[in-house]
């Protein structure tokens, strides 16, 4: 048996031995695992694709841009 299902079974074993009285208090607490374990996720998963976006930088197939950065600042900004 793997060390997750003899764990699992120590919970269930345990939970079994709970007395009626808490078991409303334990459904609570199970419920606030469950979505504080769903916050994370979807608070990582962004984080995740804008470290992956800003990773792509620098692949634009351009050779040297910094060589030709004030040429490329002119032709974006107008002139006043």
């Amino acid at each position: 048996m793997s060390k997750t299902s003899v764990e699992r079974q120590n919970l269930i074993e345990a939970v079994n031995a709970l007395p009626d009285e808490v078991l409303t208090e334990l459904a609570s607490f199970v419920d606030y695992l469950r979505y504080k374990t769903v916050q994370q996720q979807r608070t990582d998963s962004p984080q995740q694709n804008f470290l992956l976006a800003i990773a792509g930088l620098g692949k634009s197939g351009q050779s040297h841009t910094s060589d030709h950065d004030e040429e490329i600042l002119r032709n974006e900004i107008d002139s006043i």
